[in-house]
């Protein structure tokens, strides 16, 4: 009996149209991204999450003499060895005050170069976020270059980070 009314209902609800308007609702909707945000010094930055590969704990870090102030070292992330940058050293750090995680991002490699990981070092991870096309904004600071945009989420900004860009101002490849 149960069963029966089921089918009934299913049977009014089509000729309804209630499904084909959900269907129609949902083609409207604008396609969303997905950002990792984080905090490094006293801005908030942000990646795409199909260029985070992992965010860690603070590891162990051997530094590198005679390397740029933004170059905090390498370490060790299961056998491969990551260059870990900071991209908040124009702030000053204040000594002894490390970071607490690694943003592990992976630079996609083209025919000139392999793929490369990255550690960006991060103060906290917020968190994701999902944002549609009109939550960006097109204008980056100019005193950023490795930033294409900012993102708008909770009633705050996050600097939208261009991983060839950010390779291309900070040089770590020279390792």
């Amino acid at each position: 009996m149960d069963l029966e009314r089921e089918n009934a209902a299913l049977s009014a609800e089509l000729d309804g149209g209630a499904f084909l308007e959900s269907e129609v609702f949902s083609e409207e909707r604008l396609p969303e991204r997905q950002y990792c945000v984080f905090r490094a010094g006293r801005e908030r930055f942000c990646f795409s999450v199909l260029e985070v590969e992992e965010v860690v704990d603070w590891p162990i870090v051997t530094r590198i003499p005679l390397t740029p102030a933004f170059l905090m070292g390498v370490f060790n992330l299961r056998g491969t060895i990551v260059p870990l940058i900071d991209i908040a050293f124009t702030e000053g750090r204040r000594p002894g005050l490390l970071p607490k995680h690694v943003v592990v991002a992976i630079l996609k490699g083209d025919a000139q170069r392999e793929d490369m990981r990255l550690g960006i070092a991060a103060d906290e991870v917020i968190g994701t976020f999902s944002a549609t096309e009109e939550a960006l904004l097109d204008q980056a600071p100019a005193d950023v270059p490795h930033c294409r945009g900012m993102l708008r989420h909770d009633d705050r900004l996050a600097l939208v980070v261009d991983l060839r860009r950010l390779v291309d101002v900070f040089p770590v490849p020279v390792i």
